[in-house]
């Protein structure tokens, strides 16, 4: 899953950033409202990570926007602007959640859990398909009841597949998911790794749609 975190504030961002990525979550992080309005523009996010007090423009401002171009992409706004009316602002703008700093991160990654699974039309916290299951939280897959070790690409591409059972992803598609701005992508890598996945799940689990992708069937 690909996160766009945006936080003016070095210390907190670096926190938050390198423990999301230990989450293993792809993550680009901005620090001013310009930039996180031209990365949603020109990017596309499972999830925005939104302060509100920004340099050059306000949060608030491009949430606004954000909604007024019908993006649907969640956002969990991260801010120290506690009053209630702050908070009202915040979700009658389009935010789908809310914290105040300081934060518990177990919470925070809790928050963006849910969000995702809500994005995503699931209630169940766990993904399970034809044997295959994915807990999020816990960061464990099993195969027919037996644990698999996945990397940490495998489980990214895995958990975009096997969110939508019977959605065919394009190679661009998990390749926006996989990395970040800063990280090196190689021409093969999301063949390398579905030819992993495909050896710890069994052939038939992954299959190729030639000439668009890669989907798990629905049966």
């Amino acid at each position: 899953m690909r996160l766009l975190l945006v936080e003016d504030d070095a210390m907190i961002g670096e926190a938050v950033l390198q423990v999301l990525r230990a989450e293993h979550y792809a993550v680009d992080w901005v620090r001013d409202g310009v930039m996180a309005d031209g990365a949603l523009k020109s990017e596309q996010y499972d999830l925005v990570l939104l302060d509100l007090g920004l340099p050059k423009r306000d949060g608030l401002d491009v949430l606004r926007a954000l909604r007024a171009r019908r993006a649907h992409v969640p956002v969990l706004i991260a801010t120290a602007r506690d009053a209630v009316g702050d908070r009202i602002a915040g979700l009658d703008a389009g935010a789908d959640d809310y914290v105040v700093k300081p934060f518990d991160i177990d919470e925070l990654l809790a928050r963006i859990r849910a969000l995702l699974r809500r994005s995503a039309g699931r209630g169940e916290p766990v993904f399970s398909h034809k044997g295959v299951s994915l807990n999020p939280a816990t960061r464990e897959a099993t195969v027919q009841g037996q644990p698999a070790l996945l990397s940490a690409r495998e489980w990214a591409v895995l958990e975009a597949l096997i969110a939508r059972p019977g959605a065919v992803l394009s190679r661009a598609q998990l390749e926006e998911k996989l990395f970040s701005w800063k990280d090196d992508v190689s021409s093969n890598a999301v063949e390398v790794y579905v030819h992993g996945l495909r050896k710890k799940l069994g052939n038939d689990f992954i299959q190729t749609v030639r000439g668009l992708g890669y989907v798990v069937p629905r049966e």
